[in-house]
């Protein structure tokens, strides 16, 4: 690329030296053949030229998009290895917009500013070698207009890379509000609590800025091109007038005036363009900085460089004197990255407070294939015991162990194939229910589908459907009911074979049928696994083979159903308040 970039540089001067042969000697001499010669050399140069030019573009835009290609992959994968904590502490508008504009932002410094200052660089070197070859004199009147050219684009690059910088936050903060109210949860949101003239107030808001910022920026850049073209103006004149005064007084020939009136055009247009793609290139940068600031933050769950792989599993499970925060010593999100903006500008920096232990002192033991039910008042740790386990977080203290081995210590690819987990909340993706279940185990043949359907008790809903498995399910399984969309979870997990299993209240917000097919299905997926069920179901509960109590993190009481409620502590008193009015499902 740089090589047809010289090329092209080298055949523009061409074109001027031929108008001086033509001027100094073709025409006086009256040569017929001279004057053919520089016709058809006027016509050839240019189509080399384009030839040449469209071979430089088709090369820079193949290593630019390439870049742009490896660069937007890194940054998703890298955002994918984020731990969960990441992701609760940042917008998801933010994060796509980083991934899409600010991408789109640093591609355009590779693919358009960077090859123009390369090639503008070179256009300047040839045309002054040129120049100074011809007549040295006029060419240091030339460049004596070039410090005017410096410093007017390093004050503009600064404004404008501040401005630029404002505005990507601003987009950013547009994205989120698209994100959070254009997604189904928020719009249904907006719509039961009549928001919508509030949520236009914000997004308006956040356009503006980006609006009143787009005007400045217009005419920043307009000035400063005004400011460019009045000093190649006063160049050239300067030129002009020295030029004509010497081949008046015949120290000059008209031919090499002519010629420097077209090499000038020359020069002072890549000047400009220099001085203007420095101000474009301070601008990109910060598309590079924004992406990089995310590159740059480093992941929280990071597998052991001597990690094993852990498969298969037994399935006991043990907490050692596990200590936990949701708050951690360093702060997740892009907050870290705000902060450090905020301290080079010169704020002070925002510190969080720290926030009790949501698992405090806790310790545990599961044995393979035993039942274990999670029970406590709201707050109480139950989640985060489900998230600790298949190492979403890791402890701040003590251990997590699957058949006495740290789960540190574990292949993270292992860890998540051998534990099972079906959430609180149901994500089913906008797409079909076959593909939805195939998320489990992309090979699936249709087969496994109805077998893990069937042992969910979805298999003769999903068949009624017109569609059946090729059913879409709308924006997050909308389209579904919340027993239905459970179920299809419950046979997504299924599918996936796990020998550990998690349930988060899986069946805590159903009707009673709903909860009846349920508990019929996990009776029967259970079997031989070590399951871990938090559950608000009193029916779940009996079932298991014992009780864990848990209160602001810490294990209170451990037993069976009846033995806890001989013991009279707070299982007893949470029987009284919400599990002796429910029914056990027949």
């Amino acid at each position: 690329m740089l090589a047809t970039i010289l090329a092209v540089s080298v055949l523009s001067v061409i074109p001027p030296l031929l108008i001086r042969d033509l001027v100094d000697r073709a025409i006086p001499e009256a040569d017929l053949g001279r004057l053919t010669f520089l016709g058809v050399g006027m016509v050839a140069v240019p189509l080399v030229n384009v030839s040449v030019g469209a071979l430089q573009r088709w090369m820079s835009a193949k290593a630019g998009e390439g870049i742009i290609f490896d660069l937007r992959c890194s940054l998703y994968s890298h955002l994918q290895a984020m731990a969960l904590r990441f992701f609760t502490e940042t917008k998801t508008g933010e994060l796509v917009s980083r991934l899409n504009s600010d991408v789109v932002g640093a591609q355009t410094a590779i693919t358009g500013t960077f090859v123009t200052i390369i090639s503008n660089l070179i256009s300047v070197v040839v045309i002054m070698f040129v120049m100074l070859r011809a007549e040295w004199r006029l060419t240091l009147l030339a460049v004596a207009a070039l410090p005017l050219f410096v410093y007017p684009a390093r004050r503009v690059a600064q404004v404008l890379r501040s401005i630029t910088r404002r505005q990507m936050q601003h987009n950013a903060a547009m994205a989120a509000i698209l994100n959070e109210t254009f997604n189904v949860s928020g719009a249904l949101l907006v719509k039961l609590f009549g928001r919508r003239r509030e949520e236009m107030a914000k997004f308006s808001e956040e356009a503006g800025m980006v609006r009143d910022l787009g005007v400045r920026q217009a005419l920043i850049g307009r000035w400063f091109f005004a400011a460019l073209g009045l000093i190649s103006a006063m160049g050239t004149a300067a030129v002009f007038w020295v030029g004509g005064y010497m081949v008046i007084q015949g120290d000059l020939s008209l031919g090499t005036v002519v010629m420097f009136s077209s090499l000038l055009v020359q020069l002072y247009g890549p000047l400009s363009a220099m001085s203007n793609a420095r101000v474009e290139f301070a601008t990109s940068l910060v598309s590079f900085e924004r992406v990089f600031e995310i590159l740059d933050l480093p992941h929280e769950i990071v597998e052991s460089p001597d990690a094993v792989d852990i498969r298969p599993v037994r399935g006991a499970v043990e907490f050692d004197q596990v200590f936990f925060r949701y708050q951690a010593a360093y702060s997740s999100g892009l907050a870290p990255v705000t902060r450090h903006r905020q301290t080079q500008d010169g704020e002070a920096p925002v510190v969080q407070a720290s926030r009790p232990w949501a698992i405090e002192d806790l310790s545990f033991r599961i044995e393979p294939g035993e039942l274990i039910a999670l029970v406590g008042p709201s707050g109480a740790g139950k989640t985060t015991v489900s998230y600790l386990l298949p190492r979403l977080y890791d402890v701040d203290r003590g251990r997590v162990k699957i058949d006495e081995l740290d789960i540190r210590s574990a292949m993270l690819q292992s860890l998540e194939h051998s534990i099972g987990v079906v959430t609180q909340e149901t994500f089913l993706f906008h797409d079909t229910i076959a593909a939805n279940l195939r998320y489990a185990k992309p090979d699936a043949v249709q087969e496994e589908l109805e077998q893990a359907a069937r042992a969910a008790n979805i298999h003769d809903f999903v068949a009624s459907l017109a569609d059946g498995y090729e059913t879409v399910v709308g924006e997050r399984g909308y389209r579904l009911s919340g027993g239905e969309k459970q179920r299809i979870a419950l046979a997504r997990v299924i599918l996936k074979d796990p020998q550990i299993l998690i349930l988060d209240e899986a069946t805590a917000h159903l009707d009673s049928e709903s909860e009846s097919l349920i508990h019929e299905a996990l009776e029967r997926v259970m079997v031989g696994r070590t399951s871990l069920v938090i559950a608000h179901r009193l029916s779940t509960i009996q079932a298991a083979d014992r009780i864990l109590v848990l209160d602001e993190g810490r294990l209170v009481e451990e037993g069976t159903h009846e033995e806890l409620l001989d013991v009279g502590g707070l299982y007893a008193r949470l029987y009284r308040t919400q599990f002796r009015q429910q029914k056990t499902p027949a």
